[in-house]
């Protein structure tokens, strides 16, 4: 049996009449499977408010556990009593012992999203129930003096409260604030010189070929081993964060914020924080990121990367080194990072290393269905938090088996949904990787040859639109500096383009 609620004290907010719709059973469920399992916060925080509960000792504890739970510390029987000490509404209800009876009183602890939708829907029906007792009070009151068409307009708008209260806020939009945000990216783009309208990726050649990274978009970053796909993530995460530093972008004015930059939170399922960091340090003192693992740096180089990572103290480039993450966990910590620190942009390295509900892994669904799920939740992730996610794939082992290594959308590895889901794919590609393995015997006619194109794409990379919602495909060259794994646009009258290759 859940605990019996006791009547709160008369310093507290007097309950509604008990005649209104109301659940205490239902309120019990949900905070006894919060406190057992802080994670179902982020399922039910976004629509249930503490202001949705019936009675106020639950919507008082309901408020401190989403207080707790956002500053990352535990909401339990034992932090709870801490905090409600004091407080005579919880020892009139039982004290400690009434938490504890919350959480061994709990049904099924997965059923939290429905005990949430219960609690909502019936404050939905207290306050329609409000409503209508206002507008039969006013009708019924002749001394009021007001003319019925104004009350019956003041009852339309109140009943459209109501039911807009109940609507998820951003699923149905007019076309004229559709319309609106059109123009704003437009305006976006016009500010910056044309050609960007979403977040920068830090290279012209190709902000102008897919206009930057758009906000509610699924960006598939692709390739072979050694192509460099993380070399350009973190080269995209910088410059993005970056510019959003020398915009003026803090926390504070992150909702007003439209410029084209973004704070960054990086999700790496196979390199660590450290050694992320370190290749963003090379990049930005060019120092040879070799070199800098081995310790292989004079006093100079050395002051160098004192001086860049003191420039990069305030750079708003979260990363989460977390391995064998589930695309739950993943969706869970964005949203409190967009919640706590105003991202603007999520990067997944890789994706084939996140993991799929324990439904599905216990079901033995294979692993393209997985991967499915997977792509489908990233693509929701992008579009509830308004941010773009890049998210890095690998490729089969089919291209190895041509002999154009260009890479196609078919050799996107366990591919399942990744291209209907993705709005963008993008594949790494550097002939200079394949033609190195080529080289014939030193000092023949063959070599010669080899050696001449082998000078002429030194260096060379492309990035391969191979899919675009918004635009045309095709290759944009730039160049790949191996020492500090950064790529940069072609200085301008090299004239070299990828299709010269032969």
């Amino acid at each position: 049996m859940p605990p019996q609620l006791r009547p709160v004290s008369e310093s507290d907010q007097q309950p509604a009449p008990p005649t209104l719709p109301h659940s205490l059973e239902a309120e019990q469920a949900l905070l006894g499977a919060l406190m057992i399992d802080n994670r179902l916060v982020e399922d039910v925080q976004m629509r249930l408010k503490p202001v949705h509960f019936f009675e106020p000792l639950h919507a008082k504890l309901y408020e401190r556990i989403l207080t707790l739970t956002d500053k990352t510390m535990i909401a339990s029987p034992i932090t709870l009593h801490s905090a409600f000490a004091g407080d005579e509404g919880l020892k009139e209800a039982g004290g400690p012992a009434y938490l504890v009876g919350l959480t061994e009183a709990v049904g099924p602890v997965f059923a939290a999203s429905e005990y949430a939708r219960h609690i909502y829907d019936l404050a939905m029906l207290r306050e329609l129930a409000r409503v209508g007792r206002e507008m039969a009070s006013t009708a019924l009151d002749p001394s009021c003096g007001r003319d019925p068409a104004e009350q019956v307009e003041d009852a339309e708008m109140a009943l459209f409260r109501v039911a807009e209260a109940g609507e998820i806020a951003g699923s149905v939009k007019s076309f004229r604030e559709a319309g609106a945000l059109a123009i704003r990216m437009a305006e976006i783009a016009h500010k910056s010189g044309g050609g960007l309208s979403g977040v920068t990726t830090g290279l012209d050649a190709l902000n102008h070929k897919i206009g930057g990274l758009h906000r509610s978009d699924l960006v598939i970053l692709a390739g072979r081993p050694a192509m460099g796909k993380t070399a350009l993530a973190t080269n995209i995460a910088f410059s993005a964060a970056r510019r959003a530093i020398l915009d003026g972008w803090t926390e504070k004015t992150a909702d007003s914020y439209g410029g084209p930059g973004a704070a960054v939170a990086f999700f790496s399922l196979e390199m660590s924080a450290e050694q992320l960091a370190a290749r963003i340090l090379a990049e930005q003192s060019n120092i040879s990121g070799e070199r800098l693992r081995k310790g292989e740096i004079s006093h100079a180089e050395f002051r160098d990367l004192a001086r860049a990572a003191q420039e990069l103290h305030d750079l708003p480039l979260l990363i989460d080194d977390t391995p064998a993450l589930t695309i739950a966990a993943l969706r869970t910590r964005a949203r409190r990072l967009k919640r706590q620190k105003k991202i603007g942009m999520v990067v997944i390295d890789y994706l084939q290393l996140l993991q799929g509900s324990q439904r599905n892994a216990s079901s033995g669904d294979n692993r393209v269905a997985e991967v499915s799920e997977i792509t489908r939740g990233l693509k929701n992730l992008a579009k509830e938090l308004n941010v773009p996610v890049l998210a890095l794939s690998q490729l089969s082992r089919a291209v190895e088996q041509r002999e154009d290594k260009r890479p196609q959308l078919a050799d996107l590895r366990e591919s399942g949904t990744i291209e209907q889901d993705a709005d963008i794919v993008l594949f790494v590609y550097r002939e200079e990787y394949y033609h190195a393995q080529k080289k014939p015997e030193d000092g023949s006619e063959k070599f010669d040859k080899w050696l001449e194109k082998a000078t002429r794409i030194d260096g060379r990379a492309e990035v391969i639109v191979g899919k675009q919602r918004h635009g045309s495909t095709g290759a944009v060259p730039l160049m790949f500096h191996k020492a500090t794994t950064k790529f940069s646009d072609i200085a301008e009258g090299d004239g070299w383009q990828p299709d010269t290759y032969e």
